[in-house]
């Protein structure tokens, strides 16, 4: 069984298992968090679609680390001979899926 979540305004298609960085949600690692924007569920039978949430659906994930992607450098140049350089860190939260009900 798979689903499509929405979080962060992103979306995301998670199954079981899988292990996904989202944007940072607030949460402990080892804490449970729950997604109730389900977009889609699938699976064995006919997809059910929502419109636009799946009514009753849910999926159960355990937050593993609470992080920082890397560094994303933006570098500037201009012909009077300065310089700038900026650096930016996303901010984000690894959680493993572990339950889909719908």
């Amino acid at each position: 069984m798979y689903a499509v979540i929405r979080t962060g305004g992103k979306q995301y298609r998670v199954a079981e298992g899988d292990v996904i960085r989202i944007e940072k949600i607030a949460g402990d690692i080892g804490a449970e968090v729950s997604f109730t924007e389900v977009l889609l569920l699938g699976g064995s039978e006919s997809p059910k679609v929502g419109q636009p949430t799946v009514a009753g659906a849910k999926v159960v994930g355990k937050v593993l680390a609470q992080d920082k992607h890397r560094r994303v450098l933006h570098f500037r140049k201009e012909k009077e001979g300065w310089t700038r350089r900026r650096g930016h860190r996303q901010s984000y939260t690894e959680v493993k899926v572990s339950s889909i009900s719908g």
